[in-house]
């Protein structure tokens, strides 16, 4: 009698525990979110991707009721802040502003890889950005057709700039050395930021990139946009034409900036992270904001969001054999 006895207050309390886990779960998910939210930015203050991060903190802190703060992780094409990130406890208080050449592109480029895709639950896209072409405003060049012929007739000699081997910079130059039959010299820096110095300084002739870190010198003269790789030209810059407007319309690369958090985040607390993000990119205020920086806000969910990367990663897989690029 008394091992039945004792049998049955082990049960209860066993029973007990489990409703008490469950119920702390459940409640913790429930009030989501109580403390500090950080987001995990993979690359340095001033570039597109820091600027996303912290438009959309801004933005979603009254939405949740909490402060996000930003936590700028730059280095390794993305891997520091992709493995803080994957590492993290999955509760929902850390997320990941993820950069598209990081995501679809650096991984084909990784001859060991510390992190998959996999690793990440897709929460929304934020805003999507066509790469520009800018030049110092010293290079006797006025559009890509003078461009493309100035590259002729001094081959080897013009200098582009990218923010890294393997960056979605470098791939576009390559791209557009493909498509034109010219050959320039790519120089690599360690983010857009020390990139974008030299070209002001004349140190390189050219860059690709997204258009915020630009604006300011392009508004003041220092810089000439020359075209835009999307598929239709941006309203921060109505008289520049597409690079299928100037000729080249297999030059077209897009960078796109979205939220993942890890990837056993709970699904209540991913839902609400999703539709809170949803309300802060469609709203008119953000949009315009992004409009004036040079970038489009542009939600996708999570479906929309993964099947994007999906489609992305297979695709610049091949840019990146036929470009023959290799990690450094």
């Amino acid at each position: 009698m008394n091992i039945q006895r004792q049998r049955m207050h082990l049960l209860l309390a066993a029973s007990a525990a489990a409703f008490g886990l469950i119920g702390g779960q459940a409640m913790a998910q429930g009030s989501y979110p109580n403390k500090t939210i950080t987001m995990i930015v993979p690359a340095a203050a001033g570039g597109t991707t820091d600027l996303a991060g912290r438009m959309a903190a801004q933005a979603l802190a009254p939405v949740l009721g909490q402060s996000v703060v930003v936590d700028n992780k730059g280095g390794g094409n993305g891997a520091i802040a992709a493995n803080l990130a994957k590492r993290a406890d999955a509760d929902g208080y850390t997320l990941l502003m993820q950069y598209s050449g990081f995501h679809v592109i650096s991984p084909h480029l990784a001859k060991t890889k510390s992190w998959e895709q996999s690793d990440f639950a897709p929460v929304g896209n934020v805003l999507s950005a066509p790469q520009i072409i800018v030049v110092r405003a010293e290079l006797p060049v006025k559009n890509l057709a003078e461009l493309i012929a100035y590259a002729k007739a001094h081959p080897g000699k013009l200098n582009y700039a990218s923010s890294g081997n393997g960056s979605l910079q470098h791939v576009t130059g390559a791209m557009l050395e493909q498509q034109a039959g010219v050959k320039m010299v790519h120089v690599p820096y360690k983010g857009t930021g020390p990139a974008l110095q030299d070209l002001l300084g004349g140190q390189v002739d050219l860059t690709f990139g997204t258009a915020p870190p630009f604006m300011p010198h392009v508004q003041n003269g220092r810089l000439r946009v020359l075209a835009v790789t999307g598929k239709q030209r941006l309203p921060s810059l109505p008289t520049v034409p597409t690079t299928a407007e100037a000729g080249y319309a297999g030059v077209n690369a897009t960078s796109w900036f979205a939220v993942f958090a890890p990837k056993a985040t709970p699904q209540p607390v991913l839902d609400k992270l999703t539709a809170d993000l949803k309300k802060v990119v469609e709203d008119p205020a953000f949009k315009k904001k992004a409009e004036e920086q040079g970038a489009t806000a542009d939600y996708l969910n999570p479906q929309q969001l993964g099947s994007m990367v999906k489609t992305e990663y297979a695709s610049w897989a091949q840019v990146v054999k036929s470009s023959k690029i290799e990690a450094e």
